[in-house]
């Protein structure tokens, strides 16, 4: 069919079509967002789960809808290897700014600007990654300690102090958390704590992989009950049916029945993994209704890109015994695995590979759901590494 009129959107973070089974966690941060702008208790959120979930479109759409309603959202994703103020620094410049419209809010908001720019002036010789400046005189006294844990509270209660007297609140959307740093993820959980305790309108809204979990309860003790903690996992039957069959209908196509079970099942119902057979089973129907053939065609079609894109940069940052490591994983199947089972397959010492195992889980390529056990964050991962690669143990 026409491929100018494809309505699928495969991509990192790229809205969908139709954004379906996700209502009730949009919900949930909505009432949250407004009960701490109504001087109301609400707890920040956490989502977590493997890649291709959806965790970027959830948190994004999210924040959109915050906007909508006039709070003052602050956007940013953590790389790996960057430190968390040389992110929030400019993001929180840029929100502050957009902000600071009319007399009263302009008065309020350029304060907020001098502790930021003591804050960035404190830590700009402990963190080398931070290039940031502001055409304002640094607050002395206030944010400039160069203790992480004080100056950003000191920084995030400036913040909630606004929100307060506008009765809006200031929500911190943070993607790919499990990146920062141990240290300074605890800086940050005890500074949103201590602003709670304030009762100030601030909060955070975060996305992660599974081990998130593990790192804010190491980071700090208290850290679950912070947080709403919500797992994002594929969707359901139904709902990645929807993901398929509302966007062909809204241009004037549909689906054999047996054409969106197979889809369905080839997926797992992963949302990012159903755009990509939708848009390939688009390219291939040559008319409606898209029948299971041309869904079988798109299985081979998705395969062979995936392959080639989104498995392969994953596969490429890794080194040949975490390649070799992850090869072992595979000829278990999907996981989770025991590491010891990984270990035997590789003929080595379960100890002697703790290394490769926790380098994997850095590199956001595994995780443990339980003590001893290790399992992949990336679905369907595990086919790519048997298409690709021998299970060769020398």
């Amino acid at each position: 069919m026409d491929p100018l009129s494809n309505p699928y959107a495969p991509g990192a973070g790229t809205p969908p079509p139709e954004l379906t089974g996700r209502d009730p966690l949009l919900d949930d941060a909505r009432v949250a967002l407004a009960r701490l702008a109504g001087g109301k208790a609400g707890r920040g959120m956490v989502l977590y789960g493997l890649r291709g979930v959806g965790k970027t479109v959830l948190i994004n759409q999210m924040r959109l809808r915050a906007e909508s309603t006039g709070h003052v959202c602050v956007s940013v994703e953590a790389p790996e290897g960057r430190s968390l103020p040389s992110i929030l620094l400019p993001a929180l410049r840029g929100t502050i700014i957009r902000h600071r419209a009319g007399a009263a809010a302009k008065a309020g908001f350029e304060k907020v600007l001098g502790t930021l720019a003591s804050f960035a002036k404190a830590f700009k010789m402990k963190y080398d990654d931070i290039e940031f400046s502001v055409d304002l005189e640094p607050t002395p006294g206030i944010a400039d300690s160069g203790d992480l844990e004080n100056d950003l509270y000191e920084l995030f209660e400036s913040l909630g102090q606004i929100a307060a007297s506008q009765s809006t609140v200031v929500a911190i959307f943070i993607d790919e958390l499990q990146y920062v740093d141990e240290k300074q993820l605890g800086a940050l959980i005890m500074a949103l704590h201590r602003v709670s305790q304030r009762q100030l309108p601030l909060t955070m809204i975060a996305a992660g992989l599974p081990q998130l979990l593990g790192q804010l309860a190491k980071a700090k003790s208290y850290a679950e009950r912070m947080f709403d903690f919500q797992e994002i996992g594929p969707l359901d039957a139904r709902a990645a049916a929807d993901a398929l069959i509302i966007p062909a209908q809204s241009q004037g196509a549909d689906y054999q029945g047996e054409a969106v079970r197979h889809i369905v099942e080839a997926t797992a119902g992963y949302p990012y993994f159903l755009q990509e057979w939708g848009k390939h089973a688009w390219e291939i129907a040559s008319e409606s209704p898209i029948r299971l053939a041309d869904a079988v065609a798109a299985t081979d079609s998705a395969i062979a890109h995936l392959d080639s894109s989104f498995f392969r940069v994953r596969f490429d940052r890794l080194t040949p015994l975490e390649k070799r490591y992850m090869r072992a994983m595979a000829e278990l199947g999907p996981g989770p695995h025991r590491s010891g089972d990984v270990a035997e397959i590789l003929a080595r010492d379960v100890r002697t590979l703790g290394p490769c195992r926790g380098s994997l889980i850095k590199k956001g390529m595994a995780y443990s759901p339980s003590h001893g056990d290790i399992a992949f964050t990336v679905p369907l991962f595990d086919g790519f590494l048997k298409r690709i690669m021998n299970l060769d143990l020398e």
